[in-house]
């Protein structure tokens, strides 16, 4: 799309003046011809897609005419590829039948050039942002938690110490002791030890005895 001499000069106005907010504002007129300006800026973008469509519909035509409409196949598909056309799988497959004619092998490395280009750029667009890795760093949650605590995510035990508390010592199991060496065993209790005598009833008082 080429610019004319007012419309280049509609548009010098108009980024002198984006690029010096500060200015007066446009008058009615260079307002009017900002208008015109984008309005055959549309109407040259609606004519380019229109041509665009006409351009793949007669290409789609030759490709169907193979091989007798190979002279001009070729010749709208180098054009179509130099405005920035994608080769779909029908002009590949096309261009690969006819691989021995030097041009259509010359169009067709070209093509897959531009159709593996093609698929990368929505692979990586596709693709999701790969993840950070976490990585443990010294010092960090782990090693400032004491011993007794537990790890994230899991119910503290019953009975568990807390950080805070301390934690009681805990007690040795106590073992009988021994005698020491040369020091006698303890005697075995006798029997009268065990069962000591029974002591005899008290006589009660002679029952003739006046009392006093």
């Amino acid at each position: 799309m080429a610019f004319g001499a007012a419309e280049l000069l509609v548009l010098r106005r108009l980024l002198a003046h984006a690029l010096q907010p500060t200015s007066a504002p446009l008058t009615a007129a260079e307002v009017q011809d900002c208008l015109r300006l984008a309005a055959s800026v549309d109407d040259a973008v609606a004519e380019a897609g229109r041509l665009r469509a006409f351009l793949l519909a007669d290409l789609a035509r030759y490709r169907d005419a193979l091989p007798g409409s190979l002279p001009g196949y070729l010749e709208l598909l180098q054009d179509a590829l130099a405005a920035g056309y994608e080769p779909v799988p029908d002009d590949l497959a096309a261009l690969r039948a006819l691989r021995g004619n030097p041009v259509a092998a010359a169009v067709l490395a070209r093509a897959r050039t531009v159709a593996e280009r093609s698929v990368r750029r929505r692979l990586s667009a596709a693709a999701p942002a790969p993840r950070t890795r976490l990585l443990a760093l010294a010092g960090g949650r782990d090693e400032a938690r004491p011993a007794g605590d537990p790890t994230p995510g899991q119910p503290r035990s019953a009975g568990a110490p807390t950080s805070g508390q301390p934690q009681p010592k805990p007690t040795p199991d106590r073992k009988p002791e021994e005698p020491r060496p040369g020091q006698p065993a303890r005697p075995v209790p006798t029997p009268g030890e065990v069962f000591p005598p029974r002591r005899k009833p008290t006589p009660p008082p002679a029952a003739g005895r006046a009392v006093g």
